[in-house]
């Protein structure tokens, strides 16, 4: 892992709706993403982490380019790629490629593998096609599958064949870094295993660097060297993993653990922490997003949204009363 940031952001806000949709009807606008900063270095895995809606995936077609953001940077090896016109942002977020959710969705039924395959390195370019065929065949062969497959058709492998062609068709690109969405999901435990081993074989075979999105606790304090927790849109929590896992420090952290299964049926302390529902995304209001539903908020939270702080070395957190508890408790050991 090298210490320089391969993808920074800085205060990225995406905001979707507020035109008009099927029928003439105006979709609501609701500020998907909300002033987000994060770094990834070269050659780790950050995993992005929270509960269905709160804007990771979002986040990650933002910094692919399928997404427009409302304001904030996004810069790539320390250029600037944000506000681009689309032609020059493709060529800029070229190192930058995506996984989906659904890897069958991402291959055209109607064409062969090695079709499939080929299509990229022919949209920009790359090789003859005889060397592009060689190039599929030798990156099918890296994925763990055989290069006879190209001849074969998506329909004709099972989900974890796919989540590896799926990988095979954007690694022929040669990226720095993956946005890899859910890629376990769906996966017997077995075959999650075995993709949860080939991303990490692969990372060091092609030097990649990874941004995890994922919901799956257990997947992710297994591959991960830093976490960041996302509620509403907002970075609420970010750290090494072990520190994450080991000391969650935000409410809503709490209980995304707290509510993790067990193999021995009991959910551990602290479960019961939240309460409600989310609030409607739709609706801007002033303070914490997760106000309305932590125990321990108080009437600075209503005021205004707090902004990540250092509770430890490189672990910050969005909470006012984790940042207060935080600094008593160095206080303490200080003078102990």
């Amino acid at each position: 892992m090298t210490a320089d940031p391969i993808l920074m952001l800085r205060d990225v806000s995406v905001r979707l709706g507020g035109r008009k949709g099927f029928l003439q009807r105006t979709i609501p606008p609701v500020q998907a993403v909300k002033q987000v900063s994060l770094d990834l270095r070269g050659g780790e895995i950050l995993s992005l982490v929270g509960e269905s809606g709160c804007g990771k995936t979002t986040l990650g077609r933002t910094i692919l380019g399928l997404q427009r953001e409302s304001a904030g940077d996004i810069l790539l090896e320390g250029s600037t790629v944000s506000g681009l016109a689309p032609e020059a942002a493709r060529l800029a977020r070229s190192i930058v490629q995506y996984a989906h959710q659904d890897a069958g969705a991402a291959l055209d039924p109607w064409w062969s593998i090695g079709r499939t395959l080929e299509e990229g390195l022919k949209i920009h370019g790359v090789g003859n096609a005889s060397e592009r065929r060689d190039r599929v065949a030798a990156m099918l062969q890296a994925v763990g599958l055989d290069a006879t497959s190209a001849r074969r058709y998506p329909h004709e492998f099972s989900g974890g064949q796919l989540r590896r062609l799926a990988l095979a068709r954007i690694l022929l690109l040669q990226p720095r870094v993956l946005i890899l969405d859910e890629p376990t999901s769906g996966l017997d435990m077995s075959v999650q295993a075995t993709v949860l081993n080939l991303l990490l074989e692969l990372r060091e075979r092609f030097a990649l660097t990874y941004l995890f999105i994922s919901h799956d606790l257990s997947v992710v304090e297994r591959l991960s060297d830093r976490v960041a927790i996302m509620y509403l849109g907002r970075i609420v929590e970010m750290g090494p993993a072990k520190d994450v896992f080991a000391r969650p420090t935000h409410p809503y952290t709490r209980t995304l653990l707290a509510a993790a299964p067990r193999l021995s049926g009991r959910r551990a302390s602290g479960s019961s922490l939240v309460r409600g529902d989310p609030p409607n995304p739709a609706l801007v209001l002033p303070g914490c997003a997760f106000f309305d539903r932590c125990p321990l908020a108080e009437a600075a939270c209503q005021e205004a949204a707090p902004r990540l702080e250092s509770v430890a070395a490189g672990h910050e957190v969005a909470c006012y009363r984790a940042f207060i508890e935080q600094t008593a408790s160095r206080s303490v050991l200080r003078h102990a």
